[in-house]
């Protein structure tokens, strides 16, 4: 039966599609992981902005220009989010008036996020590095989300060296089944570009035996079995 899924569907196949494409990528197959990484940013810009609220007056109005520009993200207006209009101010504002508070840092990571939907990834990569990582559970997990895209707009761009690094990064990062499991199937995904089939077939193994419950495991022994006939 292994040996017939594997001709029905060939995981090079799979590869190209999914690291070629990031954008696509995200909305047909991780649209519910970014969903959730979304809800997760907003809980903590709204933590920060509590926090903040009386003892540094940049950060509550920071927070409440992120706001507006939070609603148009979700709402997947990408270029209003980014650049704001007369009405209200986007990310780059916010990032550009605020980067020393707490909503400020936040609005690079979205800005690099928004960057690498409109598909410039020397952008997207720039302000994702401006981001700095934050401390506790929540803010773990937005790290290593802001890693793993690090990691897609060096794929885009046929970085897989690159892209491999930063996956393996934003697997270190947090350890949980939400971001460890899809970082480390990307990463087995670039070194399969790299034809480091040894380090590839690692990261697969480690999605099985480590996070068996996670979305990725239902058919990570596709690309077990794919790596292992090629031994």
């Amino acid at each position: 039966m292994a040996q017939k899924n594997h001709k029905k569907e060939d995981p090079e196949v799979a590869i190209q599609s999914a690291i070629g494409n990031t954008e696509n990528f995200i909305m047909k197959n991780g649209r519910t992981l970014l969903t959730i990484l979304i809800v997760i940013v907003v809980i903590v810009g709204g933590f920060f902005g509590y926090k903040y609220f009386i003892s540094v007056p940049r950060s509550e109005k920071a927070s409440a220009m992120m706001y507006v520009a939070q609603q148009q993200f979700a709402a997947d207006s990408t270029d209003l989010a980014l650049n704001g209009d007369d009405n209200f101010d986007g990310f780059l504002t916010v990032a550009e008036k605020y980067g020393s508070t707490p909503e400020g840092n936040l609005a690079k990571h979205y800005a690099g996020i928004c960057y690498l939907k409109l598909g410039d990834y020397e952008k997207a990569l720039t302000y994702l590095k401006k981001y700095k990582a934050v401390k506790g559970i929540p803010g773990e997990i937005v790290n290593a989300q802001n890693l793993g895209l690090q990691g897609d707009a060096y794929a885009e761009m046929n970085n897989y060296q690159e892209a491999a690094a930063m996956y393996d990064k934003a697997v270190s990062a947090s350890d949980n089944t939400l971001t460890a499991p899809y970082y480390l199937k990307k990463a087995g995904m670039a070194y399969e570009k790299l034809g480091d089939n040894a380090k590839a077939l690692k990261a697969y193994k480690k999605v099985a035996s480590d996070y068996p419950t996670s979305l990725e495991a239902r058919d990570i022994q596709k690309y077990v079995g794919y790596l292992e006939q090629l031994q």
